[in-house]
């Protein structure tokens, strides 16, 4: 792990949302690609799509004979939550809004109980080792750790921003360390603002995620005269550009969400993370504003999770394999986790020895410092503007750069990419996507 201490500062720990799989008799895994695509906003890959689709429903039967428990209904079978995006009931979750807890929880028993298994928890990487044509291992802290195949699971860099529902460690520490290593990076302007984070300027509870879950459930949004002005089960990137358009009406820096209709048995931790932040959600709807949550874009991969640097593999949020588009589908998060993960598991087994590794490389990361967190926010938030993305070039983190650079050259608004002087979008760029190497200049490919 890159910069991060404990199995609690991962941000699978903290997803509330749960995991996405048509299993649900009026649903299918075409229906899921369909609805994943279209949430995307013609910037998927759909090869992608389609194999996340087909393959999630094992996920959830896998993860249940491994002993997660997922929530069940009055007769037993498994609840299904509509959230943002989806035209089916098909979201499991286990322990309310608690999932990722519950699966991280779980499987950290699991590893921690294999013997071939070793958890070097509160190391940190440093840098990987590589001589620009191979990954070698990596160097930690502790030391370098030659191996024949590295993977990259370091979470995503939706911290990068000031104001997020994730925890510090997601700066996307890994595809600085891939891409200083020789691996081409994708799609890194792409990132995904929640419409509905707590919004209390000052806190520690500002940014505090409100699951898409209690909206499925029936939680609205309300402007400054209580009235509903959105549909709440639209794809994400819609719900934050009509919370942002009533913001600016008002005059206002949030919206409310309101939960007094929803049973606080089915969210009770959502419930008592605002209580504990100061609110009353069974009285008083709650002051919400979108922050950033989640990069579809990450280390460039193929669907077994190799990336351009042989003998290095990257899954999860590191990776951008383009299942996600311009805009992630609600839950498909923790599902691409394990489909894809599993993939590039099977892929790296089958990876030849390379032999003896090169001499260690005199790289190492340096992870961002407070100034840049809070310019990337101020410069390339939810709306972005040509000369603030320039002013943001000049940032001494590279990830920074480097998402100002992708932002530029997106001269469009699609999906959760917003640029004030392109508010249309360029059908000249469906199926496409950018991509760069360790020289930083991203480049338009196409989806194969």
């Amino acid at each position: 792990m890159a910069h991060e201490q404990t199995l609690r500062e991962s941000s699978s720990f903290w997803a509330q949302g749960g995991l996405a799989a048509a299993i649900g008799p009026d649903d299918s895994p075409e229906l899921h690609a369909e609805d994943t695509v279209a949430a995307g906003r013609d910037a998927c890959r759909r090869s992608a799509a389609e194999a996340l689709a087909r393959e999630a429903p094992e996920v959830v039967g896998e993860l249940e004979r491994r002993g997660v428990d997922f929530d069940r209904d009055a007769d037993g079978n498994l609840e299904l939550a509509l959230e943002g995006g989806h035209s089916r009931r098909r979201v499991v979750h286990a322990g309310g809004a608690g999932t990722g807890k519950r699966i991280t929880e779980r499987l950290a028993q699991l590893a921690a109980a294999e013997t071939r298994v070793h958890v070097a928890e509160g190391a940190s990487a440093l840098a990987l080792w590589s001589d620009g044509a191979r990954c070698h291992g990596v160097i930690a802290d502790s030391g370098p750790v030659a191996a024949r195949t590295t993977v990259l699971a370091t979470g995503g860099a939706a911290a990068l921003w000031a104001r997020t529902t994730n925890p510090w460690g997601a700066i996307g520490a890994g595809a600085v360390m891939a891409n200083a290593a020789g691996a081409e990076l994708a799609d890194l302007e792409l990132c995904q603002f929640h419409p509905t984070a707590l919004a209390a300027p000052g806190t520690d509870a500002d940014g505090l995620l409100v699951t898409e879950a209690v909206r499925g459930e029936g939680a609205t949004l309300l402007d400054a005269s209580g009235q509903r002005f959105t549909d709440e089960l639209a794809p994400r990137d819609a719900v934050t550009l009509s919370i942002l358009e009533r913001m600016d009406q008002e005059g206002r820096d949030h919206v409310s969400l309101d939960l007094r209709g929803l049973e606080r048995e089915r969210f009770p931790n959502v419930f008592e993370a605002l209580e504990g932040a100061g609110f009353q959600p069974e009285r008083d709807p709650v002051p919400v504003a979108p922050a950033s949550h989640y990069v579809m874009g990450g280390v460039a991969t193929d669907l077994e999770g190799r990336t351009s640097l042989p003998g290095l593999f990257a899954v999860g949020e590191t990776a951008c394999t383009g299942l996600h588009g311009a805009n992630r589908l609600a839950s498909n998060s923790l599902t691409e986790c394990f489909v894809l993960g599993t993939r590039a598991a099977a892929a790296a087994l089958r990876e030849p020895d390379q032999g003896s590794p090169p001499e260690l490389p005199k790289w190492r990361f340096t992870p961002p410092p407070a100034s840049t967190r809070a310019a990337v926010w101020r410069l390339a938030g939810p709306r972005r503007r040509a000369e603030e993305l320039e002013a943001l070039l000049e940032d001494p983190y590279p990830l920074a750069r480097l998402v100002a650079r992708f932002a530029l050259e997106r001269r469009e608004s699609r999906g959760s990419h917003r640029r004030v002087e392109f508010p249309g979008r360029d059908p000249g760029l469906d199926g496409r996507h950018l991509v760069c190497g360790p020289d930083g200049e991203p480049a338009w490919h196409a989806w194969g």
